[in-house]
């Protein structure tokens, strides 16, 4: 779960901003809220509000980014591939910062860095509680000796153990983070005691997914689905309850050297499928044409392509439909149907860019409204960025659930809660927001300096 996160001059954030799942002091919609872990208690859900180039997706951005260098590391001899705030001056020469903090496996943590396109001058891990923090380990570039590795160290009592910690933060490049290259050495294999490490890594390979309004036309969305029967009840009954008008659905084998993926793509899955460290045993791979599940049967990859079945008027057949024949609204709400399942599942963490994409504002709505009232006892969470102000309702969410995102006058963009106003708990608040008393909308300027237009 996710409990904050803060970044710091990385696109269009310029000061320290901070993302909090923490509830608030409001008593309302109380399964909304995870049991305490360790004295801290988390939100199920919460949806970020704000114009167009509001800093919306740049905060979703910031997560993504710092999954991936966890996760995938930077190419040696080559600079971190990000971009600053551009617009003061004064911070060009300055180090961006990015920090989470998580709960997972029973435990609280903080992990975060400061770096530059040049060098990670900071890390550091810190198992956390209210009023209390255990540092892991901590890293700064511009100290003889940059790491300190006392808690870890610590804890083991074999020499060559202690030795091989020492030389794998010794041996992590400047441009690498440290989780990063535990997760690639392998030193799960050749140290003990290294489980809050590996906690963390986990936390971003198997619970966080981020997902941007075109991943369904480049990598695909990756879920843990069921055995094919099971996944076609699945399919057909929420298919039926959003009204698609679908009758039925089907699987049929592909030959993988016959679908419009690309090799290096379905190479990579299969490398994430066998890996020993992921939780997902099935892949559904949308393309501009069609839906896959790509799944390892006999250590060979094995490829089925999903079809929608539509009863022929008049004749009694089935007609057989692939997914580019289907609108954009039914597929985008194909592409829901197992991240929802995920969620109930428990322990993800969705974080979705424009989720109401090509969805009628009833289905976004019904989707969050049966997430939320199926997870009572599910830990998972749902993070949307979105501009469907039908959303924006306390009957559906609490007041620390609702987040808006502005810019200011310099082009930095801000976070900040409806926590923050003093809105009653039954103030219907969609109005407040279009009419601009919360900030996040466009401000939209006068027609009469449309000159080119106001010639014609």
């Amino acid at each position: 779960m996710l409990i904050r996160f803060n970044v710091e001059n990385f696109l269009s954030f310029e000061g320290r901003e901070m993302f909090s799942m923490i509830p608030g002091k409001g008593s309302l919609k109380s399964e909304h809220k995870t049991k305490k872990v360790k004295g801290i208690s988390v939100l199920k859900s919460a949806v970020l509000f704000g114009a167009n180039a509001s800093g919306k997706s740049n905060l979703i951005k910031a997560i993504a980014f710092g999954q991936a260098l966890v996760m995938k590391g930077s190419r040696p001899d080559k600079p971190i591939n990000y971009q600053k705030f551009r617009l003061n001056a004064e911070l060009l020469n300055k180090d961006s910062r990015i920090e989470y903090e998580i709960q997972h496996r029973g435990k609280n943590y903080a992990y975060g860095f400061t770096f530059n396109k040049d060098v990670i001058q900071e890390e550091w891990l810190y198992e956390i509680g209210p009023g209390t923090e255990q540092k892991i380990f901590e890293r700064d570039s511009r100290k003889k000796n940059s790491f300190d590795l006392s808690y870890m160290l610590g804890k083991l009592k074999k020499e060559e153990e202690k030795q091989f910690l020492n030389f794998t933060a010794k041996g992590t490049p400047n441009n690498q983070l440290f989780l990063s290259e535990i997760r690639s050495r392998k030193v799960k294999e050749n140290v003990s005691k290294i489980n809050d490490l590996l906690n963390v890594i986990d936390w971003f390979q198997n619970a966080l997914k981020v997902i941007s309004p075109d991943d369904k036309y480049n990598v695909g969305l990756r879920f843990e689905l069921k055995d094919d029967a099971e996944l076609l009840t699945l399919f057909e009954e929420f298919l039926s309850y959003f009204d698609t008008g679908i009758d039925g659905v089907c699987l049929e084998r592909v030959d993988p050297e016959n679908i419009e993926l690309p090799k290096r793509l379905l190479d990579d899955i299969k490398e994430d499928l066998m890996s020993k460290k992921s939780e997902i045993r099935r892949a559904a791979i949308s393309t501009p044409n069609n839906t896959y599940f790509v799944s390892i049967k006999d250590d060979d990859i094995f490829v089925e392509k999903f079809m929608t079945k539509h009863s022929v008027r008049g004749s009694g057949e089935i007609e057989k439909f692939d997914t580019r024949d289907e609108s954009d609204g039914t597929n985008r709400v194909m592409d829901f149907i197992p991240l929802l399942m995920d969620l109930l599942k428990g322990n993800n963490v969705f974080i979705i860019d424009e989720m109401e994409r090509s969805l009628h504002p009833n289905l976004i709505y019904d989707l969050l409204d049966l997430f939320l009232s199926k997870a009572e006892h599910v830990n998972s969470q749902l993070i949307l960025a979105s501009h469907e102000s039908s959303l924006l309702t306390q009957k559906l969410l609490r007041k620390d659930e609702i987040w808006f995102v502005v810019k200011d006058q310099f082009g930095a963009s801000r976070l900040h809660s409806l926590e923050q106003y003093n809105v009653r708990f039954d103030k219907e608040i969609r109005k407040d927001y279009l009419l601009g008393r919360f900030k996040a909308i466009p401000r939209i300027g006068s027609r009469a300096k449309l000159s080119v237009i106001n010639k014609i």
